[in-house]
């Protein structure tokens, strides 16, 4: 990175309640950098094995469910939505693995954030396999980001 070159935080995010609390930070953090905030959403269903559910609407309409891609470029809509105000670069990345997607985003990254935990894996985990790929392999610093305790 030279003097001319912009900071940039890349972010996991799956929607999940901790993939959540990291892009929360990452925003506050690329506020306070100025810094570009690059949100990577990943899917991975291969394109046959889905198959749209029809669902029946309240008014009787039939609609199809939308596609694990649509569902993935959706929640990185949400996302730039929640870090408004700050550079925001999405990525919806289709692979069979979230882990090898945000390493990939991170060999231009200077910070990468992600939650302990997302929506796979065994509930009584302190941290989740693509956190610990992520931060075992990064080229960059990588904060992890753990729920807060109630």
């Amino acid at each position: 990175m030279t003097n001319s070159d912009p900071f940039v935080i890349v972010v996991g995010f799956d929607g999940s309640e901790q993939s959540r609390g990291a892009l929360e930070w990452a925003v506050d953090e690329a506020r306070y950098r100025d810094a570009e905030l690059r949100i990577v959403t990943v899917w991975s269903k291969a394109p046959m094995s889905w198959y749209p559910a029809l669902l029946e609407t309240a008014a009787g309409e039939v609609v199809a469910e939308a596609s694990p891609e649509q569902q993935a470029e959706a929640l990185g809509a949400e996302a730039a939505r929640a870090a408004a105000g700050v550079s925001v670069v999405t990525r919806t990345v289709h692979s069979d693995s979230a882990a090898s997607a945000i390493l990939d985003a991170a060999r231009e990254a200077d910070l990468v954030v992600v939650g302990s935990r997302g929506h796979g894996g065994f509930a009584g985990l302190h941290i989740g396999s693509v956190s610990a790929q992520v931060a075992g392999h990064a080229p960059c610093p990588v904060l992890v980001v753990r729920p807060i305790p109630s």
